[in-house]
């Protein structure tokens, strides 16, 4: 097997959350390296792993002789109604955005630090970033990198991109992160590189990861038996209000929603129990052995028998 160039975080918070015993089957929505899904499979329990990305296949090797206890299909994580039916599984475990050897891997184009192609695609299909950069008009490359990278200065940003694509049309990281940098002034000692936000809008939106996020959610809702239990862990303010927010509304504890679906009837009955009302973040061994940890948070609940929440995507 590979070395796995990733350390799963909050790893035995996860696993704790999810509970799992021998015989149970639980899916790991997110299976990168198979960090959890080892840990989870130490409990003798047997899982299923999703991934859109073909290259995690070459972590597989020593998992796929367990005894028949785990597959994996390289689907994303949104499709498991399309293998699962309702109330089939005891557990589901998703870790979100873009893994360590991801960002590591220049060919992949997730990182402003190496110089590699402007892809950042978690598969292998669809629009790159560079597709967006290149192509998208400026105000909504300016709306994508306010929305999804949280980037107070979009429209300036933007502004330099579509200048400087008009002489030369962008292929590589480094030169966008280069022109991203001129756009905010340079780094004037900044802790943050200033191509952090933009770069985070540019892959959020190519790969539709708020999207996925919400539907993988409601898939997990119907897949989850009875007793059946959630744990996420997200890594930016924009996951982790996804996932607060559908875990509040479906334990009862709001009346809201999604913002990109229409209000459920009020008074029906909580589909999960939350684990704890408060997220829970590394402690202080972590993050000194992980520092990219420190913006995780993991939020877990349990199933409950009530039927699932209808709500139209």
């Amino acid at each position: 097997m590979s070395a796995a160039p990733h350390i799963s975080v909050l790893l035995g918070e996860v696993v704790a959350a999810l509970d799992a015993k021998p015989g149970d089957m639980v899916l790991d929505g997110t299976f990168g390296a198979g960090g959890y899904t080892r840990a989870i499979m130490a409990t003798g329990a047997s899982v299923t792993a999703f991934d859109r990305d073909p290259t995690v296949q070459r972590f597989t090797a020593d998992l796929s002789a367990a005894d028949g206890r785990f597959r994996l299909i390289q689907d994303r994580f949104s499709q498991i109604s399309a293998y699962f039916g309702d109330a089939s599984v005891d557990g589901v475990t998703l870790d979100l955005g873009v893994s360590s050897m991801q960002l590591d891997e220049a060919e992949r184009g997730f990182s402003f630090m190496r110089d590699g192609p402007l892809d950042m695609r978690m598969g292998d299909d669809g629009p790159t970033a560079a597709d967006l950069v290149n192509t998208l008009d400026q105000t909504e490359l300016a709306r994508i990198l306010y929305v999804y990278g949280e980037e107070h200065a979009s429209r300036r940003v933007a502004s330099f991109i579509v200048r400087r694509r008009a002489e030369e049309p962008f292929t590589r990281t480094l030169d966008l992160a280069a022109v991203i940098e001129r756009a905010l002034g340079g780094r004037k000692g900044a802790k943050v590189h200033p191509a952090t936000r933009s770069f985070q809008g540019l892959r959020i939106a190519v790969n539709d990861e708020l999207g996925e996020l919400e539907e993988g959610l409601a898939a997990a809702e119907r897949a989850l038996k009875p007793g059946g239990r959630l744990a996420v862990v997200t890594f930016h303010s924009l996951e982790d209000r996804i996932v607060k927010n559908f875990l509040a509304e479906r334990a009862g504890r709001t009346p809201g929603g999604s913002r990109h679906a229409p209000p459920t009837a009020a008074g029906a009955p909580p589909s999960f129990q939350l684990i704890s009302t408060k997220a829970i973040a590394p402690g202080e061994a972590e993050l000194a052995a992980n520092p990219r940890a420190r913006s995780s948070k993991l939020r877990a609940a349990i199933r409950t028998e009530a039927p699932v929440w209808e709500a139209s995507a």
